[in-house]
């Protein structure tokens, strides 16, 4: 019987490269193969260059464990160009003078409307549940709504709205997904769920490029970006790709989060972005057989925030008791419990968005010459 190793070569020497018209093994993007033919474990290195397809790496893994005796499938992700090149005299400017390397210029996106980044100094704090149900307060009020999920590390969006199937391709662009009124689009859709997420820096940008260029949004009042916690990558390759109009930053009462969430801040203001305002999460518990209020997570932090950036406080979104269990089931809290203070908060932050944004899509000045 043909060797385990056999196969695979076999397999990515059958496999098409969609831009170079040849396979993975004889055109070098697959390499580094390691093959175990006691464990059926393989390991091997992709190239992903900017010009591939970012789906290039789930098709080879899901047909490399397709092959009878393939038990686990670890692939390592690398940018053929390699890591970029420091000059002598790196420009000035915040997002990628530590790099050595000119920030790309944006490119406008009018059809996307106003771009909100929903943002976090920390993991934890509840981002995407407010990211979630703005958007779908928003849609309720009437405005066309679309949610990207850019935590590529961690994709929530998926279960909060209860959609979990791979969307289609029409006419070489990426079809959103939809539910209740918002069209969504996550890495989430396009990989597998227990897939760890072993990326770098080129292919996040890459990403999250090909959501804001190759789906299909359509005409959008407001397109909400939901971003993995922190200052990294994915925040510096969404201002590098498109004008953001505005960033949201969630946090909790507790001094810990507000530190974190202020570094958020600064670095949206350092990259030319205004923070339209902070939402506090998790602002206390009133038990609704007393009515007494708990401070769970201490008090005061979001306004204590907002003062410092000389920002809006938005909102100050109660703990809701069955809030995380309806999130579980794709029912944002605005949805399952319409009536509950926290949906009411929620709102309250939708409707300031609206006003400060609403037909706000940031376009770049042309420059004749």
């Amino acid at each position: 019987m043909e060797s385990l190793q056999a196969r695979v070569l076999g397999a990515l020497g059958r496999f098409p490269h969609p831009r170079l018209g040849t396979d993975l093994l004889s055109s070098g993007t697959a390499r580094d193969i390691v093959v175990d033919q006691a464990t059926g474990h393989v390991s091997l290195t992709v190239l992903l260059g900017r010009d591939d397809p970012a789906t290039l790496v789930r098709e080879t893994r899901a047909m490399l464990r397709a092959i009878e005796g393939v038990t686990e499938v670890k692939l390592q992700v690398r940018d053929p160009a390699g890591p970029p090149k420091p000059t002598h005299q790196p420009p000035a400017g915040p997002q990628s003078a530590a790099a050595g390397m000119p920030a790309p210029q944006p490119v406008p996106a009018p059809s996307l409307g106003a771009i909100i980044a929903v943002s976090s100094g920390k993991g934890g704090v509840g981002k995407s549940t407010v990211a979630a149900n703005v958007a779908v307060a928003l849609a309720q009020q009437g405005y066309r709504v679309g949610l990207m999920d850019a935590d590529v590390y961690g994709p929530n969006i998926p279960r909060m709205f209860g959609v979990f199937e791979k969307p289609m391709v029409a006419g070489g662009r990426i079809q959103p997904l939809e539910a209740h009124g918002v069209k969504l689009m996550s890495i989430g859709f396009l990989v597998d769920r227990d897939a760890p997420a072993i990326w770098r820096g080129p292919i996040i940008m890459k990403v999250i490029q090909q959501f804001l260029r190759d789906v299909e949004w359509g005409e959008l009042d407001f397109l909400l970006v939901d971003m993995p916690p922190g200052t990294g990558d994915a925040q510096l390759s969404l201002v590098q790709s498109v004008p953001v109009a505005a960033a949201l930053i969630v946090t909790t009462p507790q001094e810990v989060a507000v530190g974190d969430a202020l570094r958020g801040a600064r670095m949206f203001e350092k990259v030319g972005v205004p923070v339209a305002g902070i939402i506090e999460n998790m602002s206390g518990f009133t038990d609704p057989e007393t009515g007494k209020r708990f401070e769970l997570f201490s008090s005061g932090g979001g306004a204590r925030l907002a003062a410092e950036v000389g920002a809006p406080l938005l909102g100050q979104v109660p703990l809701q008791p069955g809030l995380a269990d309806a999130a579980d089931r794709g029912q944002p809290v605005v949805l399952a419990a319409p009536q509950s203070a926290a949906a009411a908060a929620l709102r309250e932050v939708a409707a300031s968005v609206a006003q400060q944004l609403a037909g706000r899509a940031v376009e770049l000045p042309v420059i004749h010459g």
